[in-house]
């Protein structure tokens, strides 16, 4: 039988991170891939230490899925009213929907007020409380663990809120869409679940395939109004309109095209500060028992679709 190693988990943080301004949020701010994977939020860095009045807030970020802010203060110590107070006028001051406080241990009564924030706030705003930890094997270099304490019951607080919408039914769909896509794409391993991780449904119109890096994400679309599903690679290009990497990859289209397997749609958005290259595919939503094979078609052309970008960027 296999040796199994000891995991160890470090309780002071200080130990890698000595100054939560200079050591912790600098570091988090080059690893904010490694939360947005565990939060299933797809972050784009906008600036640290970004001034809010006479406060400095720690991360200043973007859902590149929805263009919200996100506000993340970082805390290394126990959670405290302090900083509880902070998170609020931060996301008031940058006009955020998103606020992630993250820290070293949640007290119980500050998790039971971001559970109330979450219950009785507009579903579009979002809060996190999530715990930083530290673990090694076996003596190993320490690895970090993000560790969700409260987020938003998404779905509960949408059904709440559209049940007598005009909208609510459409918003349903997506959800049942997207969980069966989720019992039917991840049951087996193959070439899509050894590139993608499962993340939970929504009621969203995307669905967010992760691929290491802030600069580049892709999606899965549905339209039930065109009966359309698109597999999306998408740029980034941060706070400014440099099209540079998207330019540099235009050049390559033939082959990328080729790699694919199908002509692709190239959306340059000379205004926006992302730029989008689809693939889609007409399709029966409304046929349930079609699902299977819309799944089919999204695995194989998001394998595709990421394998023919990969030499290039």
């Amino acid at each position: 039988m296999q040796q199994l190693g000891t995991i160890t988990r470090i309780d002071d943080l200080r130990k890698i991170w000595k100054n939560e301004a200079t050591d912790f949020t600098p570091w988090l701010a080059n690893h904010l891939d490694l939360l947005a994977d565990e939060l299933n939020i797809n972050l784009n860095l906008i600036e640290t230490e970004s001034q809010v009045g006479g406060y400095s807030l720690d991360i200043l970020a973007e859902d590149t899925d929805s263009n919200e802010k996100v506000v993340i203060e970082n805390q290394l110590e126990q959670t405290d009213h302090d900083h509880l107070g902070k998170v609020i006028t931060y996301a008031a001051g940058k006009n955020a929907k998103r606020i992630i406080w993250i820290v070293k241990c949640a007290r119980e009564e500050h998790r039971a007020a971001v559970e109330w924030l979450n219950e009785n706030t507009p579903s579009d705003l979002l809060f996190f409380l999530v715990e930083i930890q530290l673990w090694s094997i076996n003596g190993s270099d320490p690895a970090p663990k993000f560790v969700i304490i409260e987020q938003p019951n998404t779905w509960a607080k949408m059904v709440k809120n559209t049940t007598n919408s005009t909208g609510g039914e459409a918003v349903q769909f997506k959800y049942r869409f997207w969980s069966a896509f989720n019992d039917y794409a991840f049951k087996g391993t193959d070439a899509f679940t050894k590139q993608f991780k499962r993340h939970k449904a929504s009621s969203d119109h995307w669905y967010t395939l992760s691929i290491g890096t802030s600069a580049r994400s892709m999606l899965l679309l549905v339209n039930t109004k065109t009966n359309t599903v698109t597999v999306e690679y998408k740029f980034y290009n941060g706070s400014d309109l440099d099209k540079s990497q998207y330019d540099a990859v235009y050049l390559q289209r033939a082959q990328i095209e080729q790699a694919a397997g199908h002509s692709l749609i190239w959306k340059r958005l000379d205004t926006k500060k992302e730029s989008r290259v689809l693939l889609e595919h007409v399709c029966n939503l409304k046929d349930e028992s079609s699902w299977n094979t819309i799944f089919d078609w999204y695995k194989e052309y998001a394998v595709k679709v990421y394998q023919a970008f990969e030499p290039f960027v």
